[in-house]
């Protein structure tokens, strides 16, 4: 198993930065159209818990908005290893671009 952590800071306020992680996930799906399969999440204040499929393969996380940044940490399966630059890139791309 291997691990993703990346921090994004941001410049919102705290619920701006939350409305717009929110739809982080789906936005990767819809990039990714055919790829990402099985895409679920929910919230519990400013913390999100995730899952999804690509490839086969089955990753989960968590992200977190705070105050100044948005943190992101997921698990990635030992087969995946090997795209995990390619994973971080776009997620972090994306967090990047809210």
């Amino acid at each position: 198993m291997s691990t993703i952590d990346i921090t994004v800071a941001h410049c919102f306020s705290q619920d701006e930065a939350l409305r717009r992680t929110r739809g982080l996930l789906e936005r990767i799906q819809k990039q990714f159209a055919g790829a990402i399969n099985d895409l679920q999440q929910e919230w519990n204040g400013n913390t999100g818990t995730f899952g999804f499929s690509v490839m086969g393969l089955s990753i989960s996380g968590k992200l977190y908005v705070e105050p100044s940044e948005v943190k992101l940490t997921a698990d990635l399966p030992f087969a995946a290893v090997f795209f995990k630059d390619k994973i971080e890139s776009v997620i972090r791309e994306q967090l990047e671009n809210l």
